[in-house]
């Protein structure tokens, strides 16, 4: 069975968009929905303000440069408490829409390497200067995702397979010395893999020890796909249009493993006078690149999953829903 997804992201500014985001998700992503993230909100819905809303142990406060951590002596920032805040009320929402939900269900949270390069330490520049201090970041994520995972499993009780999703945009940044410095002038010090490995490891360890299944998402090109199994993904959600020769042959390999792949297929976006495709040819491009590494749709079960290329918040309210649509009703085919 092939299933539909979304990478989390969908459009809208307010909490109106949240929810009727949450029931057009639960709606055309049956098989496998998600916690729906509305950025458009302001910084405390966005990725970095989401994810320090999860982090366990450490305070921040909002900066006119960004996110700033205040140390261990100092005390959350207004906009950290309500990140927070806005977090608990979105899992209310979730938890109302979803009564009696049964099945699969996806969260996301921004992983420790995209953290570490947009969080900036006490003194100024990104926490990606301080070997310490990422670590230190990396473990306490890690230990905030848990208490995620487990506050998740309370709220949506019929749920049997959660799914966290680790967003990871910046990690080929920071793999390759490419994350500029607070001053622009200067990009910081290359982070080498088995580090890289280690801290992401924390994290996706944190989710298996809960009983969850983590996957990592990445649509930058150059995303080290061979890593992040190594790290312990059991997941990779990609945009196809940026995979590398390599990368295919890591895809196979998870696919034949029994782990799940993720293809992004279809335009994230309408800007720029992009056409939505017909079923018809997600259909094929998907059966085209199957066929490309040799498997037989039947062989894999469950293991694949369609999604749009990237998160939507970007897109119309229309070309979201029309995305949707599109990627249940071609997952359907595939199947």
């Amino acid at each position: 069975m092939t299933l539909a997804t979304g990478i989390g992201s969908m459009p809208g500014d307010d909490a109106d968009a949240f929810l009727q985001a949450t029931r057009v998700v639960l709606e055309r992503l049956p098989d496998l929905p998600h916690l729906v993230e509305v950025p458009g909100r302001g910084a405390t819905a966005q990725m970095t303000g989401r994810a320090l809303a999860v982090v366990s142990g450490l305070a921040a406060d909002l900066q006119p440069a960004g996110w700033r951590l205040t140390g261990t002596g100092g005390g959350s920032g207004v906009d950290h408490r309500r990140a927070r805040s806005l977090l608990a009320q979105d899992l209310d929402v979730l938890e109302e829409e979803t009564d009696g939900y049964t099945g699969a269900f996806k969260i996301q949270v921004t992983g420790p390497w995209t953290l570490a390069s947009t969080v900036e330490k006490p003194r100024g520049d990104k926490v990606l200067s301080d070997h310490g201090a990422r670590l230190d970041l990396a473990q306490a994520l890690a230990e905030g995702v848990r208490t995620h995972v487990r506050d998740v499993r309370r709220r949506l009780p019929g749920v049997d397979r959660l799914v966290v999703q680790v967003d990871e945009p910046g990690l080929a940044s920071v793999l390759g010395g490419k994350v500029p410095t607070a001053s622009g002038w200067g990009r910081h010090r290359t982070v080498h893999p088995p580090e890289a490995s280690d801290a992401l490891g924390w994290v996706l360890g944190a989710i298996t020890d809960e009983g969850a299944e983590p996957w990592v998402h990445s649509c930058a090109p150059g995303t080290p796909l061979a890593l992040l199994r190594g790290a312990g993904a059991r997941g990779l959600a990609v945009d196809v249009a940026q995979l590398g020769a390599a990368d295919h042959d890591v895809l196979a390999e998870a696919l034949e493993a029994g782990e799940s792949v993720v293809l992004g297929v279809v335009p994230s976006t309408d800007a720029a006078g992009a056409s939505m495709p017909g079923e018809g040819q997600v259909v094929e491009a998907v059966t085209r690149w199957l066929d490309m590494l040799g498997l037989d749709p039947a062989s894999i079960g469950g293991s694949l999953a369609v999604s749009p290329t990237c998160g939507l918040a970007g897109a119309s309210e229309r070309w979201s829903r029309r995305v949707l649509a599109l990627l249940r009703a071609s997952a359907a085919e595939l199947t």
